[in-house]
């Protein structure tokens, strides 16, 4: 079985077909999704969807570039839904300065607030970081981070990069990336990362791997992700899927 670490089920782009394709999941080998948060309006969609579907559990948070909507009113809201029984994590969070806004000091506070929050629930966070490696560390160090744990979502830096999440207790989420061939970094920190700090991903319905690449992506296609791991760790397929069904039980507090 294969445990899909982070999707977005809730994204309008599934809304012709969601009910028939978290179905065919299941049929697919798919045994559990986590599907994250990303505003407080799709953590609302993701509790639905973790009501209706028993394998559908959640992460709750404001991703970086929502966080512009925050306030300690949705801080609260957040408190109140994090206590739900599916929901596994506090994600996704972070820090995204790839585009201007939100101003980076905003998205700096919000991190700070639901990385507090994760610690006052104990529950693992799912980070986002895209052009902000150091800010990320040093805020993760700052706030003690590791006491959580977590996933490194989209893990998109250097090997050197990973040993410091290492370091932290973190686990590092691989997704369809690894698959493409222009992905030098991130398949030598593949390569570097322990097999069992790995978890698979696809952030559904974005960057699906190949052969897919460039249409909606879906949990289907981890099989491509695990793949590639494979050859990357020079082992089998099977053992890269049990591996990381294992981790995520792990980290996500399955027993």
């Amino acid at each position: 079985m294969i445990f899909e670490t982070h999707a977005h089920y809730d994204d309008e782009a599934f809304d012709p077909d969601r009910e028939s394709l978290l179905e065919e999941l299941q049929k697919g080998g798919i045994g559990r999704v986590v599907n994250i948060g990303a505003s407080l309006k799709s953590c609302r969609s993701t509790l639905a969807l973790m009501e209706k579907y028993p394998f559908v559990y959640g992460a709750l948070g404001v991703h970086p570039s929502e966080t512009a909507e925050l306030s300690e009113e949705g801080i609260l809201w957040l408190k109140e839904h994090c206590a739900h029984k599916k929901c596994v994590a506090v994600g996704e969070i972070g820090l995204d300065y790839h585009w201007p806004e939100p101003e980076k000091e905003v998205q700096k506070k919000w991190f700070i607030r639901q990385l507090e929050l994760a610690k006052e629930l104990n529950l693992p966070v799912v980070i986002h970081s895209r052009e902000a490696a150091k800010d990320t560390v040093d805020i993760m160090k700052e706030l003690n981070a590791g006491e959580t744990g977590g996933i490194i979502h989209c893990f998109s830096y250097t090997k050197e990069t990973a040993e410091i999440f290492l370091d932290m207790g973190f686990y590092f989420g691989i997704g369809g990336v690894v698959t493409f061939k222009n992905a030098k970094k991130l398949k030598e920190a593949v390569e570097s990362i322990p097999l069992d700090r790995l978890v698979v991903e696809t952030d559904s319905p974005y960057l699906a791997p190949e052969p897919n690449r460039g249409k909606r992506n879906n949990s289907l296609n981890l099989p491509y992700i695990i793949e590639e791991i494979a050859a990357i760790k020079k082992i089998s397929p099977a053992e890269v899927e049990a591996a990381t069904w294992e981790n995520a039980k792990k980290i996500y507090k399955f027993v």
